[in-house]
């Protein structure tokens, strides 16, 4: 049976953190940027957890 291959995508996109857990960056930090509060574009320079609800296919994604 073949290996199953890692969606290219996903790869950039999505790290595994040491406990297992799923990383990803959040949205509205690329641009128009001059609008938006110091404060908020503070917090999205910081990474989130996957939610749940998504995690199981997104590992699927990472061949996980």
């Amino acid at each position: 049976m073949p290996k199953n291959k890692t969606h290219s995508g996903a790869k950039d996109r999505f790290k595994v953190t040491g406990s297992g857990k799923l990383v990803r960056r959040r949205a509205n930090k690329n641009h128009i940027l001059e609008h938006k509060t110091s404060k908020r574009k503070r917090r999205l320079g910081k990474e989130a957890v996957v939610s749940p609800a998504d995690t199981k296919s997104m590992r699927k994604l990472l061949g996980r």
